[in-house]
């Protein structure tokens, strides 16, 4: 049976400021209703295989199962990386955990982030991959070019294997535009996606010929892991001593046993917001436009607006990003260099880099809607049956009033029933936590007033829930 492994661990910038280092691309919905994560595991309907194996940054661990729970989605666990170390240590982590129970299944190596729009193409790619894997192959899926990308790796087609794929001639690094050109042009190269295919075993061996060290970090910090609900803890300190390496060049360009099948499915990889506004839907004017904007005289624009409305007059060619915290306005063929914008934001050690004002936790969510020197006004949001961790500040105070639901108060050693329209107060230094036992979603808006109102004002008493 086919295993598919999704690699949802990336941090991109390039999407800034829909994408943060704690909320990245992956569980944004870009071009779709469903999240990137989301429509990668629906991508899998027609494929025959295994509930999916997902490998995540430890720090994203919450969003990861929210969102396999909210689309109904199985998964066989959540491999959590304590630190990443690129695709190569990823994928031999989910290889190690595949062959724990003395089976053998094909690996389907995917990426949380891609958008492939022709589906019935992918699955008869899967399949032909399938068939070269069931051989002891190590498939690589190779895009078919529409144009001479210079941001793309080329693999160049060696002699053809049935009718099924190719062997692998070469690895090519991104090339100059007129080397792109002649690549594109010759009908002998395809983009590198960054999807494999191949049995467990057949990877781990190769791995172990050419990069043992890989092997042997991931397997002892496997061997410690520890089992927490749906979560898969691989054990820090040896993983973060593990090399930091690329599966192509770990194992792909140094086996013989490559293999590529073409993939010619509307594929981006999305790693731009002009790329994102080339597959996504256009109107008469050629602009992409998501939420409340208005244009007049504009063309060929992306146009998101997340919280209030955009008006844009006679503008060509401009992305414009509206956030709750942030606003982006780039010229399309400029859009590379808002990575430069997050690494400022980062030296300037600014909150708008790591997360959204808007932060997701699994008991719910809260939301800064209003601030000033000694106060800080939050909606806050806990989903049924969900309780904070108990817990003490002792630089501020805190106002709760229920808008929506009832909230059960946990309030030192007793506990007390809020209704909507009430309120409660919680002073310094006293132990507390908020749970919903209702079956609606309570909705709280909580005051702080105090000399410092940082989130790290927080000193756990229990962890029967997850605190802000």
């Amino acid at each position: 049976m086919l295993l598919p492994v999704v690699m949802a661990g990336g941090s991109g910038t390039r999407l800034w400021p829909l994408s943060r280092t704690l909320y990245p691309k992956q569980f944004l919905s870009l071009n779709s209703e469903n999240t990137m994560l989301q429509e990668t595991l629906r991508r899998l309907d027609g494929i025959e295989h295994k509930p999916a194996l997902i490998i995540c940054n430890e720090s994203h661990r919450f969003i990861v199962a929210e969102q396999l729970r909210k689309a109904g989605l199985d998964h066989s666990g959540i491999l959590l990386e304590p630190d990443g170390r690129n695709t190569a240590p990823a994928v031999t982590l989910a290889a190690l955990q595949a062959i724990k129970n003395g089976e053998d299944p094909v690996l389907l190596i995917l990426a949380a982030d891609h958008d492939i729009q022709n589906n019935k193409s992918f699955i008869s790619a899967v399949e032909k991959a399938k068939a070269l894997a069931d051989k002891g192959n190590l498939v690589t899926f190779g895009i078919v070019p529409t144009n001479p990308e210079t941001g793309y790796g080329y693999i160049k087609k060696g002699n053809a294997i049935s009718s099924e794929g190719f062997e692998v001639a070469a690895f090519v690094e991104k090339p100059e535009l007129s080397l792109a050109e002649k690549y594109v042009s010759s009908g002998e190269y395809l983009w590198n996606s960054g999807m494999f295919m191949f049995k467990a075993s057949a990877y781990l061996d190769e791995l172990e010929v050419f990069r043992p060290d890989i092997l042997e970090s991931c397997r002892e910090s496997l061997s410690a892991c520890e089992k927490d609900l749906d979560f898969i803890r691989i054990e820090r300190n040896v993983f973060c001593r593990c090399p930091e390496e690329s599966i192509d060049y770990a194992v792909m360009e140094k086996t013989s046993k490559a293999v590529v099948v073409p993939l010619d499915a509307n594929w981006s990889d999305v790693g731009s917001w002009s790329a994102l506004w080339e597959i996504s839907n256009k109107d008469a004017s050629g602009n992409a436009i998501r939420g409340d904007v208005i244009t007049e005289d504009s063309t060929g624009s992306y146009l998101y607006s997340q919280h209030r409305l955009i008006g844009v007059v006679g503008v060509n060619d401009l992305v414009v990003i509206e956030t709750k915290d942030a606003v982006l306005v780039a010229h399309k063929d400029k859009v590379q260099q808002v990575k430069c914008i997050v690494a400022q934001l980062k030296n300037k050690n600014r909150p708008e880099y790591l997360q959204h004002r808007e932060i997701f936790r699994p008991w719910g969510s809260h939301d800064t809607i209003a601030e000033g020197e000694r106060f800080q006004v939050k909606h806050v949001i806990v989903l049924p049956g969900q309780i904070t961790a108990k817990q003490i500040h002792y630089h501020r105070t805190e106002h709760w009033i229920v808008v929506s639901g009832t909230a059960k108060v946990h309030f030192e050693d007793q506990s007390y029933l809020v209704s909507e329209n009430e309120s409660t107060y919680i002073p310094v230094g006293i132990p507390h936590a908020i749970e919903n036992p209702g079956r609606i979603p309570l909705e709280i808006i909580e005051v702080r007033s105090g000399v410092y109102l940082q989130e790290d004002d927080v000193i756990r008493v229990s962890s029967s829930g997850v605190g802000y």
